[in-house]
C-alpha cells in the first residue's frame, strides 16, 4: 500500500513481472487486503491458542496470562512495528516479490477472501463509500507542482523552473506577459518615406507591426529578414512595404497561454496583438516572451534588466515604474503579488487609491517602495528595497 502508483505503473509497463502483479493486486485493494487480513488473524488466533495451551501446562492459570503478555509484546515488535515500518521505509525491495507470492494464493484462497469482502463491501455501501474507485487517480494541477518540487534531488533546478513553467501555461494569460501598448515600437506609413527607410535599416527587431498614425490602426507586420534586400534598393517604394506585409492577428487578453501556444504554432504566427473587451490595442505578445515563460529569461541575469532596474549601494533597487511585476519578482526572486495590477505603476496606484507625490513611502507585500519620480500622472520610477523580516512589517 506505500508504494508509489506512478513509479509501479512506469515498472509495469517496463515489463517487470513483479511490479505487473503489484499493479494487479492495488487495482483491487479490497481483495489485497482481505487476502492479507484473513492471513493474518487465522496465524494470530493460532498462536493465541498455542501460547495458551503451553502456558497453561508449564504453569497452570497463571501460566496462561504470562503467555498472553509475551506474546503481546512479541508480535507487536517482531510482527507489526518493526516488520511494516521496515516495509514503508523499502516499499518496492519488499513488494514486488511479495506479490509473486500473493498473486497465487490470492486465487488459492479467493472464496474465502470472497465471502468476507461481500460483508465488508456491503456495509461500506451502506454509508455512501464506492469501493470499486481505483487507487491510482490523477494529479491536481497544484498537486503536480507540489511533486515537481519535492523532485529537488533527481531534476535540476533549471529543468524544474521549466517543468513549472509547463504548468503555469494553464494559469498565466497574454495580458500578463504582454508588451504594453505605449511600448511597442513599430513602423507608421504616414512618416516620411526617408524616415522609414532610416527606421527599416536600423531596426533591431526581426518583425514589426505596420501601422498607419497610431499602433490602433495597425495594417500587418513586416518580416524585415525577408524585405532586408529591398530595404537597400533605393527604387523602393512605399507600396512595396505596403504589399509585403502579414495581415495582423489579434487575441483577447484574457487568453491562456497554452492556448496561445496551440494557436501559434497552429496560425504559423511568431507575434500577436493583445486587445480588451472593446478590441482595443493593449500590447503586444511575440513567440519569445512566451517561451520565456518556460524557459525562464534568456539572460536571467539581474544586470540584464540594467534599463529598468538598477541596483543601488544601500542594497535598493531603483525601478521603472512600467515595469511588469512579474518580470520584478522573476529577476530579482521577490514576491510582489501580480494577481492584480500588472506594472509597478498599477500596483502603487491600487494601494494608495490616489497619484502620489514624489517621495510618498508605502509598504506592499513587506516591501518598502518609495515614489521617486512622477510623470504624466504615472509613476515613474521607484526606490524598492528589499522584503523587511516579519517582526520589523508587524512594527
Amino acid at each position: 500500500m506505500a508504494l508509489n502508483r506512478y513509479r509501479l505503473r512506469h515498472l509495469a509497463n517496463t515489463g517487470y513481472r513483479g511490479a505487473k502483479q503489484a499493479q494487479d493486486l492495488l487495482e483491487k485493494p479490497d481483495r489485497l487486503i482481505g487476502l492479507i487480513l484473513l492471513g493474518n488473524n487465522v496465524v494470530n488466533l493460532l498462536i493465541a491458542q498455542l501460547a495458551a495451551y503451553i502456558g497453561y501446562r508449564m504453569h497452570g492459570s497463571i501460566g496462561i496470562f504470562i503467555a498472553n503478555f509475551i506474546l503481546i509484546f512479541a508480535i507487536l515488535v517482531f510482527a507489526e512495528l518493526t516488520p511494516k515500518t521496515l516495509a514503508a521505509l523499502h516499499a518496492e525491495k519488499l513488494a514486488l516479490p511479495a506479490a509473486r507470492i500473493y498473486k497465487p494464493l490470492l486465487v488459492l484462497m479467493y472464496p474465502f477472501v470472497w465471502i468476507a469482502n461481500f460483508f465488508s463491501n456491503s456495509l461500506l455501501r451502506l454509508f455512501g463509500i464506492n469501493v470499486e474507485k481505483g487507487v491510482l487517480t490523477t494529479l491536481s494541477h497544484d498537486e503536480l507542482r507540489t511533486a515537481v518540487n519535492d523532485e529537488g534531488t533527481t531534476i535540476s533546478s533549471e529543468h524544474q523552473q521549466m517543468l513549472l513553467g509547463v504548468l503555469d501555461l494553464e494559469q498565466i494569460t497574454a495580458e500578463d506577459i504582454m508588451i504594453p501598448k505605449n511600448e511597442i515600437i513599430g513602423i507608421d506609413l504616414e512618416d516620411d518615406w526617408e524616415d522609414i527607410v532610416t527606421q527599416l535599416k536600423n531596426i533591431s527587431y526581426t518583425r514589426v507591426p505596420v501601422y498607419r498614425g497610431s499602433i490602433d490602426n495597425v495594417v500587418g507586420f513586416l518580416h524585415l529578414r525577408k524585405f532586408i534586400l529591398k530595404i537597400l534598393d533605393k527604387d523602393l517604394e512605399r507600396e512595396d512595404l505596403e504589399k509585403v506585409l502579414r495581415e495582423p492577428y489579434f487575441i483577447p487578453e484574457g487568453t491562456h497561454l497554452k492556448k496561445l501556444l496551440y494557436e501559434f504554432q497552429v496560425k504559423k504566427r511568431r507575434l500577436s496583438l493583445v486587445v480588451d473587451e472593446f478590441g482595443d490595442i493593449q500590447g503586444m505578445v511575440t513567440l519569445e516572451d512566451l517561451l520565456e515563460e518556460i524557459v525562464g529569461e534568456f539572460t536571467n541575469d539581474p544586470a540584464s534588466y540594467d534599463v529598468e532596474i538598477h541596483p543601488q549601494k544601500d542594497g535598493s533597487f531603483l525601478v521603472d515604474g512600467s515595469l511588469h511585476v512579474r518580470d520584478i519578482n522573476k529577476a530579482l526572486t521577490w514576491h510582489l503579488h501580480a494577481d492584480g495590477p500588472k506594472t509597478i505603476n498599477g500596483l502603487i496606484l491600487e494601494h494608495m487609491q490616489s497619484i502620489p507625490e514624489a517621495g510618498t513611502s508605502v509598504l506592499i507585500d513587506g516591501y518598502p517602495i518609495e515614489v521617486v519620480q512622477i510623470q504624466n500622472n504615472a509613476v515613474r520610477t521607484v526606490r524598492i528595497n528589499p522584503r523587511l523580516p516579519q517582526h520589523e512589517k508587524v512594527a
